[in-house]
């Protein structure tokens, strides 16, 4: 394994390490410490810090030959596809998500799923995931694979992670909600975003531009653009 890759690897147990301790084992003895503000910052240092390291390692690896053709018409349709539903989840997350610190869980268990929490309760994570699926199927190299597989792991133990402290701080309320709700997105009903769909897709448009102007490399729509 060439040395580069070596330590791309280590990056990425880094990040994946640094996130699963401060969010389960060392979570609670440095909110007692800390206070849950502070404990957050350092959260979100450490998060910001690893995340640096692990985009660092990933440019200084060399790309190698990718598994498939990725610039295909196949794979880069159904990959733009997959992140357009990435960011409507992503955008969606944003409106009332229980799940975010701070979030008053009061009366959720009386309440319906509304939004992208009908198609899944971790919008955001698994957003997230989708959008490293989409990755590996378009940019199929040693390298890419590797970072995505990490933020897919990350994405979905994380979420499994959030349903046990959850449901540790506040079971009657967030038991309900994990009956009414599902973990894995449910495709039947991406038609309960609703008008979510304009704003991620314009979202979208941004990001990928973005990308192009960013890195040289076009990425969805504008594959065909330039």
């Amino acid at each position: 394994m060439e040395q580069a890759l070596v330590w791309l690897v280590i990056a990425c147990a880094g990040f994946v390490g640094t996130h699963m301790l401060l969010s389960s084992a060392l979570r609670g003895p440095l909110v007692r410490a800390l206070g849950e503000k502070a404990y957050l910052g350092v959260y979100s240092l450490v998060a910001f810090v690893t995340l640096g390291w692990m985009a660092a390692a990933f440019h200084a690896t060399p790309a190698g030959e990718p598994a498939w053709n990725g610039w295909a018409g196949v794979p880069w349709v159904i990959a733009s596809v997959l992140t357009i539903v990435a960011m409507a989840l992503i955008v969606g997350a944003f409106n009332r998500n229980p799940a975010l610190p701070q979030a008053n869980l009061a009366g959720l268990s009386t309440r319906k799923p509304w939004g992208v929490f009908r198609v899944t309760r971790h919008p955001m994570m698994m957003g997230i995931a989708i959008w490293a699926v989409a990755h590996i199927i378009v940019a199929p190299t040693q390298r890419t694979i590797l970072l995505a597989l990490t933020v897919l792991f990350l994405a979905v133990v994380g979420s499994s992670l959030q349903d046990r402290r959850k449901v540790r701080t506040n079971e009657r309320e967030w038991s309900v909600w994990m009956m009414r709700t599902s973990f894995w997105p449910n495709p039947a009903n991406l038609g309960a975003i609703g008008s979510t769909w304009v704003v991620a897709i314009a979202v979208w448009f941004g990001i990928t531009g973005l990308h192009w102007w960013l890195s040289g490399v076009p990425a969805g729509i504008w594959r065909w653009l330039h």
